[in-house]
C-alpha cells in the first residue's frame, strides 16, 4: 500500500508557486506571492531562515503581507498585525459526484462570483481567482446562489476553496452538491482534495467531515507588517 506524503501541505503557498502554480507567481529569492488579484496569499519556502524574510520584504516592500501557516514569533523587524485561526483538512474518504444542474464559471461570471463573496464571506476570492481552476455555480431564477472551486494547486493535491451559497438559499444541501463536484474532478485527475476553514465555523466543519474530509492540522492565517527593529 502507498502512503500518501501530506508534507506539502504543510506549506501550500509555497509549494503551489513554486510548482504548478508557478505562472501565477511573483518571485523574490525564496519568496513569492500570488499575482494581482489572485489572490492575497504570501509564502516562504522556510519561514525559520531570516533571510527569507528578508526576501519577503524585497518583494513586498509596502503593507502587510498574509502567510497561511507563519510563525506566532516572526523575525526582528516584523510584526503579527492579526491571526485568522483556522484548520486544514484532508479529503482522504470523499465521495465525490459530478453534479448535473452544476455549471461552469468563467471570467465572465466574475461579477456575479464577487458579489455572492461580499454578501457571504468565504474567505479571500479576487478578480482573477477563477483563474486557478475549475468553478462551478448553481443557479436560481438566472441568478448564481452558490459555487465553490479549486484554489491552489500541489504536487498531488488541490485545494477546495470559495465554497458559499447565498443567505437565501441556505440549507437546500447546496454546499455538499457543489463539493461533490469539484472533488470529482480533483480526483479524477488523481489528486487528494484539501481545504481550509475557520476554525470557528463549525457548521461547515461539519459538513466536510460528513462529505469524507478529515482535520489534519490547525492552521493559522497570519497578517505582518514591517516595523522597525
Amino acid at each position: 500500500m502507498t502512503i500518501l506524503d501530506v508534507t506539502p501541505l504543510d506549506n501550500p503557498v509555497w509549494g503551489a508557486l513554486s510548482g504548478a502554480q508557478a505562472g501565477f507567481a511573483e518571485v523574490h529569492g525564496r519568496a513569492a506571492r500570488f499575482a494581482a488579484g489572485i489572490s492575497p496569499f504570501h509564502g516562504l519556502a522556510d519561514a525559520a531562515d531570516p533571510a527569507v524574510w528578508d526576501d519577503l520584504a524585497a518583494l513586498e516592500p509596502a503593507g502587510p503581507v498574509l502567510v497561511p501557516a507563519g510563525p506566532d514569533d516572526p523575525p526582528a523587524g516584523w510584526a503579527v498585525t492579526s491571526i485568522n485561526q483556522g484548520v486544514q483538512l484532508v479529503g482522504f474518504a470523499v465521495r465525490p459526484e459530478e453534479d448535473p444542474e452544476a455549471t461552469l464559471l468563467t471570467g465572465d461570471d466574475v461579477p456575479e462570483m464577487l458579489d455572492l463573496v461580499e454578501r457571504t464571506r468565504p474567505g479571500p476570492f479576487g478578480p482573477r481567482t477563477v483563474e486557478l481552476g475549475r468553478y462551478l455555480g448553481l443557479r436560481r431564477d438566472g441568478k448564481l446562489v452558490a459555487m465553490a472551486g479549486e484554489r491552489m494547486h500541489l504536487t498531488g493535491f488541490t485545494e477546495v476553496s470559495a465554497v458559499c451559497t447565498a443567505p437565501a438559499y441556505r440549507g437546500h444541501g447546496f454546499a455538499g452538491r457543489l463539493v461533490g463536484a469539484v472533488t470529482a474532478g480533483i480526483v479524477a485527475r488523481g489528486e487528494t482534495p484539501f481545504l481550509h476553514a475557520a476554525i470557528g465555523n463549525a457548521t461547515a466543519i461539519r459538513l466536510y467531515e460528513k462529505l469524507g474530509f478529515s482535520v489534519r492540522r490547525p492552521v493559522n492565517f497570519h497578517q505582518y507588517e514591517r516595523v522597525q527593529a
